[in-house]
């Protein structure tokens, strides 16, 4: 019987040290893996699974591994609330994601209403953080931050330049085109057109022909590659000569094979490039070894999943808000894209927007590189 008894507390002790070594911390990464705008949930996606193969090797975060759940939201604001609430039912705490501003948001009150931390690589309308949620950060800047450079830029490297504006109706395309113009007119320069597209169109002959008619020498697009692409490809078709400019929305090398040579000279506002940044030097090998270009948000979703996991060996606690609070404390955090620090909103402190320029490189590609 004591024997017995003996056994019965062994095994009730090897099952216990089961449970701890078989503990999961479930993390959620969530953007468009389908769709037109599929490049960047790749990117989205591929950063999170790299930062969380490279931190199981290490042992997890507080001695336990990281599990992930893919959420595929189409970059449509419905698919993301039911992609936010499949991670509540699967147990998820922390989320890396959306993309899209338009999905963020709505996404972000279902993360805080079910006690979830998210951070967003890519979202960069000012309302998602301006709501005041203990939850939601990001690792990129705001619009109105990127809207003030392209602005600087316009009125001060472009003066005299007539510029229209076109937005794709969106909360982060409409918000950035607006952001933009708001800075321009404060600048003393005032747009000859302002016009709204639908995402999705495939013929923009209307739109190009009003670019024609205002004489517009520099179109600011508020929208994503896709349409860009399109729009400067139809723009050349019909002998505008217009130079593009736009914003973080077409950091995807696919905008040059859509827009084809015309997209040559397109201007672009993205922080310095963090595939040049010497704390991602390791990480880039990692992913060209694997035949993937971390550009654009690979490198911030990267970052994002470094700083929960930084957040919750500081705290000691895998409880979000206990982690949220570290975050919100100001203490910077050391990541592949430098250092970052948040403010009580969960925006970073180092907004660091530069100009892009698209030109062709000695191997006939187009791409973007710094306009030093």
């Amino acid at each position: 019987m004591k024997k017995l008894l003996l056994t019965g507390i062994a095994l009730g002790a090897v099952m216990a040290m089961s449970g701890v070594a078989n503990a999961q911390i479930k993390m959620g990464v969530a953007g468009p893996i389908t769709g037109p705008n599929a490049a960047f949930g790749a990117q989205l996606k591929n950063g999170v699974e790299q930062a969380i193969e490279d931190i199981n090797a290490k042992g997890g975060i507080l001695g336990q591994k990281i599990v992930l759940s893919t959420g595929d939201d189409v970059s449509d604001p419905k698919q993301g609330v039911s992609v936010a609430n499949k991670f509540v039912g699967d147990g998820v705490k922390f989320v890396v994601g959306h993309f899209n501003s338009g999905v963020t948001n709505p996404a972000s009150d279902v993360y805080q209403e079910n006690g979830m931390l998210m951070v967003t690589p890519s979202a960069t309308n000012p309302k998602i953080t301006e709501k005041g949620m203990w939850n939601v950060f990001r690792t990129c800047g705001r619009d109105d931050q990127q809207g003030a450079v392209a602005a600087e830029y316009i009125s001060k490297q472009l003066k005299g330049k007539k510029v229209a504006v076109v937005h794709d109706k969106t909360t982060y395309g409409q918000g950035l085109a607006d952001e933009t113009k708001k800075a321009m007119n404060k600048a003393g320069v005032k747009e000859v057109l302002y016009e709204g597209v639908n995402t999705g169109e495939k013929d923009y002959s209307a739109l190009v022909s009003k670019i024609k008619s205002s004489g517009a020498e520099i179109v600011y697009w508020g929208g994503l590659h896709t349409e860009g692409g399109l729009i400067v490809r139809q723009m050349r078709d019909q002998g505008v000569k217009a130079v593009l400019m736009s914003g973080d929305g077409i950091t995807s090398d696919e905008f040059a094979t859509i827009g084809g040579p015309g997209v040559e000279g397109t201007l672009m506002t993205f922080p310095p490039d963090p595939r040049q940044r010497p704390e991602a030097k390791e990480i880039v090998k990692k992913f060209e070894a694997k035949k993937f270009n971390p550009e654009a948000y690979t490198l911030y979703s990267y970052a994002a999943v470094q700083i929960i996991a930084a957040a919750a060996e500081q705290a000691k606690s895998l409880d979000p808000k206990k982690v949220a609070e570290v975050m919100h404390s100001g203490k910077p955090f050391k990541t592949v894209i430098g250092d970052i620090a948040y403010d009580k909103k969960g925006d970073i402190t180092r907004p660091d927007y530069t100009m892009y320029v698209w030109k062709k490189g000695a191997d006939g590609k187009i791409t973007y590189v710094e306009n030093k």
